[in-house]
């Protein structure tokens, strides 16, 4: 078990995303379900029986989902990055993850899906890329890359050994 889990707070709609996250990435999984009980019910205010937390898995990385009502949101200050090798990689978790989303949320390779949660898909290129040793390089890439929404490595490759900004 790793030391430490993600632990993200929905409102309702925990078992729902679970199946949702776990439909987008491989080797994923849902591993276990805990409902609310009579105990507490004064409290958290969930009818027992209601799904309290969904353990999952995202290729490999654990996560937990709770139904703790309306009292928390998402915001952007937490997000999750995908690293992608490959533009089809960028192009398939862009589209999934973004299904419903916000459109107004994304930008230079950030988006947000359908339950509020921030992602960003960022291609492996693009890290060596502005990992470059000459900086002019590092701020042709840069400055491609500030008005994307979706990253496009063709883009940002090109960017790189064009002229100088």
């Amino acid at each position: 078990m790793q030391k430490i889990t993600p632990f993200l707070w929905f409102d309702g709609d925990a078992e729902e995303a679970a199946q949702f996250y776990v439909s987008v990435f491989p080797s994923s999984r849902i591993s276990r379900v805990l409902r609310y009980g009579n105990v507490g019910e004064e409290r958290h205010r969930q009818p027992p029986g209601t799904v309290m937390t969904v353990a999952f898995e995202l290729d490999g990385q654990a996560f937990t989902a709770l139904n703790g009502g309306p009292v928390f949101e998402f915001n952007q200050a937490i997000s999750f990055v995908v690293d992608c090798a490959t533009q089809a990689e960028v192009d398939y978790y862009w589209q999934r993850l973004g299904e419903g989303g916000d459109p107004a949320a994304q930008q230079c390779g950030w988006l947000k899906d359908r339950y509020g949660l921030a992602w960003q898909i960022v291609p492996r290129r693009l890290i060596e890329l502005l990992a470059d040793p000459d900086p002019a390089t590092a701020d042709r890439v840069m400055q491609a890359m500030l008005p994307m929404k979706k990253l496009d490595i063709a883009a940002l490759e090109r960017a790189a050994t064009g002229p100088a900004v």
